[in-house]
């Protein structure tokens, strides 16, 4: 098995000749330069992660749902019961839910990874059981997890990337299950971020104005007992993790680190997604290089930490599923970015005249 200390180790920032060269290729397709706006800076993005201009397009593509669940669910943060993390597993497995729509319409494979749901979940295929632990523990009472567990939950998702790059995906999508964990994500965004739990906590799967405002209460207080009201950067990033982070935070930011390590792109889902990437660039910075931001989500928390980690994000459709539905819709962006790069030519090419000077 690798381990998070050889990942991290693997781990290098985007290659700058790369995107130098797919910068002036751009420049030389048929087209005004900088017509196709965002989707250039994309495919200079995915070469400086490749290492190769004209970077590889993108497909096939793999969705990983890691699911989990809360302790800080008994604070009364979610209308929804607790049950609902192990029944949406269930939901995911039998193709019932919105990603596996959205999945099937990109063509990308589903992986469902239960690395702390509060019940023992049968075999099914499509499913595979890295439990850590029956869900964490309440982190506005203490520490969430253990560093163990932290580390135990980062490379499992570690061990999924390599297992799904192993087995043909070119694209990473990350997906997560589990009720209550936008308060986990709210915490994390303001740890990491040094921002106001206010800033950073938003209504989740709707929550009503009492429910938010005991809801930011809870992370300010999750903060407060875990000594990371000290702005950001005052603890170390595992230590961060493990005391507000939830269990499918920390196996997506190993599944982050995995692709990343292996040169892979991953798309980055909503605001469950942003926080782990955050964790995951406080370990190891250059990760960034190759995550794109699928979608701004509607939780206020997310648009702080791609802020913080300087993406920008392809669509913004007021989602806040989670599910990795963003990501999968963002998906066919990406490659069409990648496939301009191959597909289009050139000026001298296509015997095409340019723009008098």
């Amino acid at each position: 098995m690798i381990t998070l200390e050889q990942t991290i180790a693997a781990i290098r920032p985007g290659d700058p000749q790369a995107a130098a060269e797919a910068r002036a290729h751009q420049d030389r397709l048929t087209k005004p330069r900088g017509a196709l706006g965002v989707l250039e800076e994309v495919a200079v993005r995915l070469a400086g992660a490749a290492g190769v201009s004209p970077p590889p397009v993108p497909v096939p593509a793999a969705l990983a749902i890691f699911a989990a669940d809360h302790g800080v669910h008994a604070q009364g943060v979610s209308p929804w019961p607790q049950e609902v993390t192990q029944q949406m597993v269930g939901n995911f497995l039998t193709g019932g839910a919105v990603a596996n729509a959205f999945a099937a319409q990109v063509g990308a494979t589903v992986r469902v990874v239960d690395v702390g749901v509060a019940a023992d979940l049968p075999p099914a295929p499509g499913l595979t059981i890295s439990k850590v632990a029956y869900g964490t523990a309440d982190l506005s009472q203490g520490p969430a997890m253990t560093p163990q567990q932290a580390v135990a939950a980062l490379e499992a998702g570690i061990a999924v990337a390599r297992e799904l790059v192993e087995q043909g995906a070119r694209c990473l999508i990350t997906g997560d299950m589990g009720i209550a964990n936008t308060t986990a994500s709210a915490a994390l965004i303001a740890a990491f971020t040094g921002r106001d739990a206010a800033e950073a906590t938003g209504r989740g799967t709707g929550v009503d104005d009492e429910t938010l405002t005991r809801k930011v209460g809870i992370v300010r207080q999750a903060l407060l007992v875990n000594g990371l009201d000290g702005g950001a950067g005052a603890v170390p990033a595992l230590e961060t993790l493990a005391a507000v982070g939830g269990l499918e935070h920390a196996a997506i930011a190993g599944f982050i680190l995995g692709g990343a390590a292996l040169r892979v792109p991953v798309v980055l889902d909503g605001v469950i997604a942003g926080s782990a990437a955050l964790a995951a660039a406080a370990l190891a910075p250059a990760a960034v290089d190759h995550c794109v931001a699928g979608h701004r989500s509607a939780e206020p928390g997310h648009s702080l930490a791609l802020a913080h980690l300087g993406l920008r994000p392809l669509v913004e459709l007021e989602l806040r599923l989670g599910e990795g539905t963003g990501g999968l819709l963002a998906h066919p962006l990406v490659c069409a970015a990648a496939r301009v790069m191959h597909e289009v030519a050139t000026f001298d090419s296509a015997g095409v005249s340019e723009k008098e000077a």
